[in-house]
């Protein structure tokens, strides 16, 4: 068990301004496992003035000097590096393998170039008659999800940080001790008072008073469109900036000169991963149509090898839980063709979901169109390129996406796709690419350099 009863503000751990908490649950057993403090409007005041009060200072901060404390506190994570992949086991319910590997290991690697990058960014530079600097936007408002609690902490606070801006973190309540976790690695490395803070609370209190507080100016949230609109919304009546990473429904596109085995198997194990609970799962799988059954019959084995409770984990909440069955139940009322899983709960314990494929699936299903965030995967069949580019594109979405097939034509079809990163024949996930939406998946950029030009903002000077 445990119990938290302070904000990092300042610099130091202070007490909240209420005495009530927020229950952490193990979604895999659905007993409580920690506490921490319900944070107020007035604690986010409090956070927020701390920041805006550090921001001189750290906007001052040689850039070199910055990357080496975020090069620091990259160390203090990987000195915790168990201790975070437990937590996270914990509170989210992922598998320790996967714990271990990517919500404790990506988060590192990406805090590492960070600290490369704010000592080799070009922040000056000459054009024509003019200078031009980048300087940072100011006080940013960091509201991250609970789906890879660590990464989304780091993707946002990192580039911030070493564009010398100051920040301001409201974890979600369901994953809050891994923020925790970083906060004690943040004090450990040493940054200035303020330019760090920690504010745990619910969406709608904490949440809603970092987005619209006078003194935050950028807004990174990420999360659902829903939530993102009301951001959004919030953020343009003081015409401040936001940074909106939202919703996902990625098209998988097996071209006819795909080794089909692959990429069913491939396409497979990335909805699986993570429970289903990632924004870029490639949910709907485009299969041509004289290949179709055979594909169907390989998603069937392969998901198969997915058991609840081994390699797939629990989703977050019973909340979550009940949504993604619903949209199983909505998919066998609509008629698509049950291939593997289905709605009942495989455990009696836990926050579990079966992995589910369906085949059978027309482009207008509300599992074609809607965001499940559950391990389910749509099996669509398409009778040439040009219906299936319109059936990937066919969404309000464009966050990710794959082509399988010969390089060439992977690539031209990848290039036509209406959505912000595109893996080809399995290429690796890459932390210095650039990762956004197109559409109603978001606004700006996370990781790399193009994440770091989100907290920057231009002057030029002319001589």
């Amino acid at each position: 068990m445990k119990a938290h009863d302070a904000m990092y503000i300042g610099g130091e751990w202070r007490p909240a301004s209420s005495t009530d908490t927020i229950p952490v649950l193990n979604p895999a057993d659905e007993q409580v496992i920690g506490h921490v403090p319900a944070g107020t409007a007035e604690d986010v005041d409090a956070a927020v003035r701390a920041a805006r009060a550090a921001l001189p200072g750290w906007a001052a901060t040689p850039p070199a000097e910055r990357g080496a404390r975020i090069a620091a506190l990259r160390d203090a994570l990987a000195a915790r590096a168990e201790e975070i992949a437990a937590t996270v086991t914990a509170e989210l319910g992922a598998p320790p393998q996967l714990a271990s590997a990517v919500h404790a290991g990506l988060p590192i690697a990406v805090a590492g170039s960070y600290a490369e990058l704010a000592a080799t960014h070009p922040f000056e530079e000459k054009v024509g008659n003019s200078t031009v600097y980048a300087e940072p936007v100011g006080v940013v408002a960091a509201i991250t999800p609970w789906n890879y609690p660590l990464h989304q902490i780091v993707a946002k606070v990192a580039p911030a940080l070493a564009a010398g801006c100051t920040t301001v973190l409201k974890p979600a309540e369901d994953t809050p001790l891994t923020a925790q976790l970083f906060a004690e690695a943040a004090h450990e490395a040493g940054l200035p008072a303020g330019v760090f803070n920690l504010v745990t609370g619910l969406g709608p209190v904490a949440g809603q008073a970092l987005a619209e507080h006078p003194d935050v100016d950028l807004v990174s949230f990420t999360g659902s469109t829903a939530v993102g609109r009301r951001i959004g919304a919030l953020a343009g009546g003081a015409v401040k900036r936001v940074a909106l990473e939202l919703g996902g429904k990625s098209a998988n596109v097996i071209l006819p000169s795909a080794d089909l085995a692959k990429a069913v198997a491939v396409g497979i194990a990335n909805v699986m991963s993570n429970s289903g609970q990632t924004c870029s799962a490639w949910t709907r799988m485009l299969i041509p149509a004289d290949r179709y059954e055979e594909a169907v019959a390989l998603a069937a084995e392969a998901v198969a090898k997915y058991v609840p409770g081994e390699r797939v984990g629990p989703l977050v909440n019973a909340k979550q839980q009940a949504r993604v069955r619903g949209y199983i139940e909505k998919g066998i009322e609509e008629g698509a063709r049950l291939v593997a899983g289905g709605p009942e709960a495989p455990r009696e314990t836990g926050y579990y979901v079966s992995p589910t494929v369906f085949a059978d699936v027309t482009p207008d299903m509300t599992i074609a169109q809607e965001e499940i965030f559950g391990p389910v995967v749509s099996l669509l069949r398409y009778e040439d390129e040009d219906e299936a580019l319109a059936i990937a594109n066919g969404t309000v979405y464009g966050l990710g996406g794959a082509v399988w097939g010969e390089p060439e034509a992977a690539v031209a079809f990848a290039r036509r796709m209406d959505t912000g990163q595109v893996d080809i024949n399995g290429g690796r996930f890459n932390p210095l690419a650039p990762f956004g939406g197109y559409k109603q998946s978001g606004v700006g950029r996370e990781l790399g350099a193009h994440g770091l030009a989100e907290y920057l903002q231009t002057k030029s000077l002319q001589f």
